[in-house]
């Protein structure tokens, strides 16, 4: 059996204004063919887990493309056209196939296309026919829609925020997708679409009220003719009629047994809306609560989101913290312009700089604060570890580390940077625990890693385009009503 495998994943913040181009998909993995198995076979990614899968059950894996950029802005109209056509014109040459794997985000927002992962799915399954089986996994932070949905056979989402399931959601993908071709099932799905969207705030799988929610969808699968249920807990900062949760239940051929358990997990989580709305905590209150305990203390900046498409320069904490005077600090920001004035100054050398704040005012004013250069770095690094996203490396660019005279240590980067990993601290020669307080620019992303060192994580509701309020954000697309927006 000879089993296709195209990914595409972008998760686009239709609240920032750049967009995102063909060089960030470059910059991160755009591949195809055998450099598809180079890049991911041996991450922790869903690719892997196809990968494997397919090989263990004696078939062929076919790779056809990778693509992955960080979150950004809305992927520019061309730009998408061109990666549609690399997967169109792989499928060409990659017939026959028996079946395919495929990993879209579910939160992929192109210019000319809100639902711009429904809409290459749907060309996908026009290419290959009706008779060809799709599976597909999808990040939680999925905007479901009923086309994505239409256009594949099964979906299954990881079940772990931060995603530290994903190659073993890409193993029960390829396991479906075998017993599929072999004839001993016959996957079946059904969607159901509750009028509701989880904060972001309330959306670690590890603690209530997510943890009871996911409990709950275990129980269930114990069911007969269940094969999978999903939830997608939304993605808040696409404003597309999509946006917020929804489920998705796969079953061996019971197109009304699917529907029915769809509809009984959004009954389950409407009935407990009120648990999920978020805990806001402001600047000061947080700096206040992270003086008192346990240190290294990480403070989750989680309006300037990273992972969420965020820009990565955001001053709110580091000014908070510059005008308590809190040493003993580490802050993270992308400023290519900082670096290059740290790098033509010298290591040793004092320098007034203004750092971050430069992408927009929606992210605060620059820092400007003389500081010595501590260090000039390459910036890229790797990651041994499961992690949340799957990768195993980190790319920062050209990076300066820089101190203020209070003691704030500033990590500048010419690359934006999710910190999912502690060892964009370590590369540079920087020991993580010797750190009172970290800035970590993540809701729960961060968590895994930062938790090695950091008995306490504190979320902070600070501004910006992936802030924990989203009654700041101007939708106009959102479906209406839609819980806590409006009443139920």
């Amino acid at each position: 059996m000879r089993i296709g495998i195209i990914s595409l994943i972008h998760e686009s913040n239709t609240f920032i204004s750049t967009p995102t181009t063909l060089d960030h998909f470059r910059q991160e993995s755009l591949v195809t063919e055998d450099d598809v198995v180079q890049r991911w076979g041996r991450t922790s990614h869903e690719i892997g887990g196809f990968l494997e899968g397919v090989q263990s059950a004696g078939s062929e894996p076919v790779p056809i493309m990778a693509a992955w950029a960080m979150p950004g802005g809305a992927v520019e109209a061309g730009t998408y056209q061109t990666l549609l056509d690399m997967i169109t014109d792989g499928l060409d040459q990659s017939t026959p196939l028996d079946g395919l794997l495929v990993a879209p985000h579910g939160a992929g927002v192109s210019e000319e296309h809100p639902d711009m992962d429904g809409h290459w799915l749907s060309i996908v399954r026009e290419q290959v026919g009706p008779e060809i089986p799709i599976i597909s996994t999808l990040d939680p932070h999925a905007n479901l829609s009923q086309r994505m949905v239409t256009a594949c056979d099964a979906t299954i989402a990881y079940r772990t925020n931060p995603h530290l399931d994903q190659r073993q959601i890409g193993l029960q993908a390829a396991e479906l997708m075998v017993r599929t071709l072999r004839g001993e099932i016959r996957p079946t799905q059904a969607a159901s679409f509750p009028s509701m969207a989880i904060n972001i705030e309330r959306q670690n799988t590890a603690e209530d009220p997510c943890r009871s929610m996911y409990d709950f969808a275990d129980q269930m699968l114990m069911r007969d003719g269940l094969l999978s249920n999903s939830i997608l807990l939304g993605f808040a900062f696409s404003d597309v009629v999509e946006m917020g949760s929804s489920f998705v239940v796969v079953t061996d051929n019971n197109s009304d047994l699917a529907q029915t358990c769809a509809d009984e997990m959004s009954r389950h989580l409407l009935e407990r809306r009120q648990e999920f709305i978020a805990n806001l905590l402001g600047i000061d209150q947080s700096i206040e609560l992270a003086m008192r305990a346990e240190n290294p203390v990480c403070l989750l900046d989680m309006g300037d989101n990273v992972g969420g498409g965020s820009p990565g320069d955001s001053t709110f904490l580091a000014h908070a913290l510059t005008a308590q005077r809190i040493g003993r600090s580490f802050v993270c920001l992308f400023d290519p312009e900082s670096v290059r004035e740290a790098e033509g100054a010298g290591v040793g050398e004092r320098v007034t700089l203004r750092m971050g704040g430069k992408t927009d005012p929606r992210h605060g004013e620059p820092l400007v604060s003389v500081v010595t250069v501590r260090s000039l770095q390459d910036g890229d690094y790797t990651e041994d570890k499961v992690r949340h996203g799957g990768r195993s490396w980190g790319l920062m660019g050209r990076t300066a580390i820089v101190e203020t005279d209070h003691g704030m240590t500033v990590q500048l980067t010419s690359l934006r940077n999710a910190p999912i990993s502690l060892e964009h601290i370590r590369c540079c020669g920087l020991d993580p625990s010797s750190f009172d307080l970290l800035v970590a620019k993540g809701v729960v992303s961060p968590v895994t890693a930062f938790r090695e060192v950091c008995p306490t994580l504190i979320r902070v509701n600070t501004p910006g385009s992936t802030s924990a309020d989203m009654t700041s954000f101007d939708y106009r697309h959102r479906r209406r009503p839609l819980f806590p927006f409006e009443p139920l």
